[in-house]
């Protein structure tokens, strides 16, 4: 009979709390009763992540490899998170992105945006995921006037140009609601970049950009130049549709899986990282050289990227960085050439002479085939490039100590945003004496690598432009 009874009230209980957790399932779930749950649930089920994106440097556009571009790959790996795949739509400017994103089809747009009170108020923002500060940007030939400005205050007079639909609009209203005298113009016609390019043709004297905006394209644009910052630090972050509680609830944990992985980090240090390194006067000669030094070298450059599979891109710009393409180079230590070799590697390689550029960057590329073969097998993707280019520098030995270094500091060796952080630390006694290959000048690779990135985003950019050039032609 107890028994009986225990049973009658154990199967009371259970039926009881399947009803109670049911009940507040449905009364206390706030997500379902908006839709917001069903939502997230519809991308899913049909696959498709709809989006709308910036065309442009800083969030997406088409390269020599395909789509690319910060924001798009960070997009990319949200999708690849949910299991679903990207349609995306491009708009021009910020304004047609934000007017894209009240379409209810869509789900994200992503278009570099700050978040602002002011569209905050309209639009629903997803999590931050980097942090930017708008910048006054000039045409550098000012600098040799007393027209340059230092200050809100030198503003007055000067041809300003911002976009419509931009924060800087706001940021530009606020200056003089505070009683600056700003002659500012607003466009909905041209993109933040076009206005960095009118900057630099001079056609305005400055415009407003992002820091991470301007970073990535004064290096197309050398005749531009940072006045002065104009904002505090600000939070960049997507637009997602009205009632995406759900969606932006899994981009805080998709966010926090990145972050603590690394991938983060990796994306920032493949499209940021070097940047820093921008030098106008270098710059500058680089741009000659593309057009008065390039051309006698560029058939050996593309031959040797079919043969051995690297970007043309790649060698010419490694090519630069160790000879400014000056086929007579040579350093006191004896490396001479095109791609620098020394007397040794040239022999193992079969390189006759040095001073001929056939043979020279045919050698070179290779030795930088080989070093990517040597690279450890964990290392993965771009990475791997990036491990060579560092050891076609340094040599293989001290990036394979760095590795362990970095595995000692908790890193993780086998990706390039952290081992660059391990390689500068092999100059410091206390870590390189218990190293198997010692001291070494472990900085250098890190701006070596970075420059050559640099180099070949250029030289991808101007490459792309002649294409366009020639389609117009035959048009």
């Amino acid at each position: 009979m107890n028994n009986r009874i225990r049973m009658t009230v154990g199967i009371f209980f259970a039926v009881f709390f399947f009803v109670f957790g049911w009940l507040s399932r449905t009364v206390y779930s706030p997500v379902d009763k908006n839709g917001a749950r069903l939502e997230i649930e519809k991308i899913i089920n049909s696959k498709t992540l709809n989006v709308v994106l910036l065309n442009s440097q800083s969030t997406y556009y088409i390269g020599p490899d395909g789509p690319q571009g910060f924001e798009y790959d960070l997009l990319s790996s949200y999708a690849k998170y949910l299991g679903v795949k990207l349609n995306i739509t491009t708009a021009k400017t910020t304004q047609e992105a934000i007017v894209l994103s009240k379409n209810p089809n869509i789900h994200i747009t992503s278009a570099s945006l700050t978040k602002t009170k002011e569209r905050e108020k309209n639009l629903n923002f997803g999590p931050s995921y980097f942090e930017v500060q708008e910048q006054m940007v000039c045409n550098r030939e000012m600098l040799w006037g007393d027209k340059f400005p230092k200050s809100v205050e030198d503003l007055a007079g000067l041809n300003i140009m911002v976009g419509e639909a931009t924060s800087y609009r706001e940021t530009i209203h606020r200056l003089q609601e505070d009683g600056f005298d700003i002659n500012a113009t607003y466009t909905s016609e041209f993109s933040t970049e076009e206005l960095l390019e009118k900057v630099a043709t001079h056609e305005i004297d400055c415009t407003v950009a992002d820091s991470n905006i301007y970073s990535l394209n004064q290096r197309y644009f050398p005749n531009i130049a940072l006045a002065f910052t104009i904002s505090p630090r600000e939070q960049i972050a997507w637009v997602l549709a009205p009632d995406s509680k759900k969606l932006k609830a899994s981009m805080f944990v998709w966010l926090n899986t990145i972050s603590q992985s690394g991938e983060l980090s990796q994306l920032k240090d493949h499209y940021y990282s070097y940047v820093m390194f921008f030098d106008y006067y270098n710059t500058s000669m680089f741009y000659k050289r593309i057009e008065s030094e390039l051309p006698k070298y560029q058939k050996y450059f593309k031959d040797s990227s079919k043969r051995y599979d690297i970007p043309y891109s790649v060698l010419a710009a490694l090519s630069y960085q160790e000879s400014h393409w000056n086929i007579d180079a040579r350093s006191y230590t004896g490396v001479r050439g095109l791609m620098m070799l020394t007397q040794d590697t040239a022999t193992l390689l079969g390189v006759k002479d040095r001073s001929s550029p056939k043979e020279s960057i045919y050698g070179g590329a290779r030795h930088l085939k080989q070093m990517i073969k040597d690279v450890p097998v964990e290392v993965e993707g771009e990475d791997r490039l990036k491990f060579a280019l560092a050891a076609y520098n340094i040599g293989m030995s001290h990036i394979l100590d760095a590795q362990l270094l970095a595995k000692k500091m908790g890193l993780n060796q086998n990706v390039w945003s952290d081992l660059k952080k391990a390689l500068p630390l092999l100059s410091q006694e206390k870590y390189h004496k218990d190293l198997k290959h010692g001291y070494a000048r472990g900085s250098e690779p890190v701006k070596y690598v970075d420059q050559i990135y640099d180099y070949k985003d250029i030289l991808e950019k101007n490459e792309e432009a002649l294409n366009a050039d020639k389609k117009d032609k035959k048009k």
